[in-house]
């Protein structure tokens, strides 16, 4: 996922401010829009691999607006069955009220080229609040999809995040979410946490993040794309 608040991993897409860019001819173009590419070297979501464990080229597009309001696409390679990309589309509001982050939003992840009856296309609405603390930056929040990937219907993540600044300006993050399903058959695995530990790094403009990945499923649960991973992502936006 693209917004990170939003898709809780997250966070997985910190990056700084950009300048506003002009939309000639109509004149100076309101808010502000960016795009962002990185290289991952495994697509990891919620603790699952979607590249088959093999690398995987990501890139978006955002818009945010003075008032709050965020507009954005984003897309990676995949390897599924029958999907070799996913696109995601979401929107929302994002402020502050005395100090705390609050982020509402909606997401859409589409699969072209999939079989429809495999119901991969799914939606889900968001909202997160955060506090940073100086010494750390914390966030809780919670998503849920009426009928998530695969038709398996019902679907809550509540998740939590942590960021801590460490000298030399890396940076230090972990992330925990709990996957709660409600047809854990048409999924595929059952109810399981997935958690990652990892440090980033700015250098030269270019975000360097390395994850330490994994969840709580075992072999009989998840044989392929579960296990523990070492994810290395170099991204940078513009």
């Amino acid at each position: 996922m693209s917004r990170k608040l939003l898709a809780a991993t997250m966070f997985v897409a910190m990056s700084g401010s950009v300048p506003a860019i002009a939309a000639e001819p109509f004149g100076e173009m309101p808010g502000e829009l960016s795009a962002n590419v990185a290289l991952t070297n495994n697509y990891i979501f919620r603790g699952i691999s979607q590249s088959d464990e093999h690398w995987a080229l990501q890139g978006g597009f955002d818009w945010e607006h003075e008032s709050g309001i965020y507009l954005g696409t984003w897309g990676s390679t995949v390897d599924f069955t029958d999907a070799q990309v996913e696109i995601d589309g979401y929107g929302g509001w994002a402020g502050e009220f005395n100090g705390i982050g609050v982020d509402l939003g909606a997401i859409y992840y589409w699969y072209p080229g999939a079989d429809g009856n495999r119901n991969y296309d799914y939606f889900e609405v968001a909202g997160s609040l955060s506090y940073d603390f100086e010494i750390v930056e914390v966030a809780a929040g919670v998503n849920y999809s009426p009928d998530y990937f695969a038709s398996s219907e019902d679907f809550w993540y509540p998740h939590a995040d942590i960021s801590v600044p460490l000298p030399y300006e890396f940076e230090l993050t972990a992330h925990a979410g709990y996957n709660d399903i409600e047809d854990e058959v048409a999924f595929g695995v059952p109810d399981y946490w997935d958690y990652n530990v990892g440090v980033g790094y700015n250098f030269y403009g270019f975000d360097l993040a390395l994850q330490w990945v994994d969840t709580d499923l075992d072999r009989n649960e998840c044989a392929d794309g579960c296990d523990q991973s070492l994810v290395l992502t170099v991204s940078r936006s513009f």
